[in-house]
């Protein structure tokens, strides 16, 4: 019984889950987290921000949104670059809901009040890999800035 009793407090590593395969719910979340990091400062401001969008977007609840974006935290770290996750919506969403990511992507960037060249960049690179007309992600930008 002893020996049942300190196996409990002995420490077991963690299993770690396999990522999930993207689809364009995951990757729209990493290219938000991804955005978020590009300035090497991911603030409180900023994962709010991310839980809004997909609790908003996919009528999720805030630990349900907190947990979506945990997993695209992980993903974040594993994608090699942009590029894929913006094939991955590309070919699931129509161009307007391209739009609304590209007005998701900008309430990212203004959430924390600084709108760095880092992320900027990053969401103008996002931009074309998504085949967004400059316009279309410029009027995305200006309604992500209207409160």
């Amino acid at each position: 019984m002893l020996e049942r009793l300190t196996s409990l407090f002995k420490s077991r590593a963690p299993v770690d889950a396999p990522l999930p395969e993207p689809d364009a719910r995951l990757a729209l979340g990493t290219l938000l987290v991804r955005v978020a990091m590009a300035d090497k400062a991911y603030l409180f401001e900023e994962v709010e921000q991310i839980d809004r969008i997909l609790a908003e977007a996919y009528g999720l609840t805030p630990i349900e949104a907190a947990k979506m974006r945990a997993t695209c935290e992980k993903l974040a770290f594993s994608v090699e670059d942009d590029g894929e996750m913006a094939r991955v919506i590309r070919e699931a969403v129509d161009y307007d809901h391209r739009r609304e990511t590209m007005e998701a992507l900008w309430r990212v960037v203004i959430a924390d009040g600084i709108t760095d060249e880092r992320e900027t960049a990053a969401v103008e690179l996002i931009e074309e890999q998504l085949g967004m007309a400059r316009d279309d992600s410029q009027a995305a930008r200006a309604a992500a800035s209207i409160p």
